[in-house]
């Protein structure tokens, strides 16, 4: 049966080169499409992820980490007296406005702390010290700001918020899902930066748990101390963060229908081909049934058709989406393609084959076997 899969398969090549075409085209469409996807909601929550804290305390009903309210920063001292906390410091994220060379403005987003090296904030220094932070008025700026604010280099004053500050360093990978340029500056310095709404205020604090406390008692209590906040976990916390931005604009619809489409893609070329391969050999199936070879004989060849045709389709799909992956990079986007993503879409492309497989199986199941002895 499976001689004769292949050879009904492979006797038109040219049908069989369209049929893999079709199915590469769509295992890339959702490969690349979904990469992106789910590239750009790790940057959603990338800080959260990298920060070295177990526990963010936020406002009450504080939507993902970009979109901070502010509260007293005097809380902190309640959190560092729980029970089970090692560490527990403030940390402001808010957005500033800072001026360019060319005189232009744009938005830009800050992340303040008093320690960075305790909270492995930022996760990727390339050029300077982040302890120089707090010796006046400096700040690092990521790599990836240059595509929105044009070159820059360690040494150069900026405008940011009205005041004159010096960069000192530069940092990697640290994206926001708005693609606003993300810069890091000592706590004290954000305040001045936004007197007015940031006076004695903070905007999260960062809760480090000592080695074997338990996170939910120590959550429970830090919640009974400040009832009017929220106090999550970094999983938690970052799950809140994406999901606010799939919700709110429309990615996750977006990413469904793009999903479909591939898979209808794949669906209607396959059983397109396969059902007029199967209408090409009509008589050759006949046969099969004539010396004796029932329906599930019959749908195992046509079977077998689908599953070189889906397997060779992924195989090519999946070598395009990699090929690609570089030139995304490039142009400032992420694709996350992890092996379980990989095994994923190869279920499902064998999984709609197959099912493709069964339009074709049931204009031949009725199929009277006489048909191979009338000329």
């Amino acid at each position: 049966m499976i001689d004769i899969a292949s050879k009904i398969l492979f006797h038109d090549r040219l049908r069989f080169v369209i049929t893999v075409s079709g199915v590469s085209f769509a295992v890339m469409l959702v490969l690349v499409q979904v990469g992106l996807f789910l590239g750009l909601l790790s940057s959603a929550s990338i800080t959260i992820q990298n920060a070295d804290a177990d526990l963010w305390v936020t406002s009450r009903n504080t939507a993902n980490v970009d979109f901070s309210i502010p509260f007293s920063e005097n809380y902190v001292q309640r959190v560092r007296s729980v029970p089970g906390v090692l560490r527990a410091d403030n940390l402001i994220v808010g957005f500033v406005r800072i001026t360019l060379a060319g005189g232009t403005t744009e938005s830009m987003m800050i992340y303040a702390l008093e320690k960075f090296t305790h909270w492995n904030l930022p996760w990727r220094v390339v050029e300077g010290e982040l302890a120089d932070l707090r010796r006046g008025k400096f700040f690092f700026l990521d790599d990836s700001a240059r595509k929105r604010f044009g070159d820059f280099a360690v040494g150069d004053f900026r405008q940011v918020n009205g005041r004159r500050l010096k960069l000192i360093g530069r940092t990697a990978e640290a994206k926001s899902f708005t693609t606003t340029p993300v810069a890091f500056l000592d706590f004290n310095m954000a305040q001045q930066l936004d007197a007015s709404t940031l006076d004695g205020k903070t905007t999260y604090i960062l809760v480090k748990l000592v080695p074997g406390a338990n996170a939910r008692e120590v959550s429970a209590e830090i919640q009974r101390r400040l009832p009017y906040h929220d106090v999550q976990t970094r999983d938690r916390w970052a799950q809140i963060s994406r999901a606010y931005w799939v919700q709110n604009t429309g990615l996750g619809m977006s990413m469904f229908l793009t999903v479909f489409l591939g898979c209808l893609v794949g669906v209607v070329i396959v059983a397109q081909t396969l059902y007029t391969s199967v209408i090409d050999h009509f008589k050759e199936f006949a046969t099969v049934k004539a010396i004796g070879g029932s329906n599930l004989d019959i749908y195992l060849i046509i079977a077998k058709q689908a599953a070189i045709a889906g397997f060779c389709g992924f195989l090519v799909g999946a070598g395009l989406s990699l090929a690609v992956a570089p030139a995304m990079t490039r142009a400032g986007l992420s694709m996350v393609l992890e092996p379980g993503f990989f095994a994923s879409v190869f279920g499902g492309t064998m999984f709609f084959c197959l099912a493709a497989s069964a339009v074709s199986f049931r204009k031949i199941s009725a199929m009277d076997p006489a048909l191979v002895f009338r000329s």
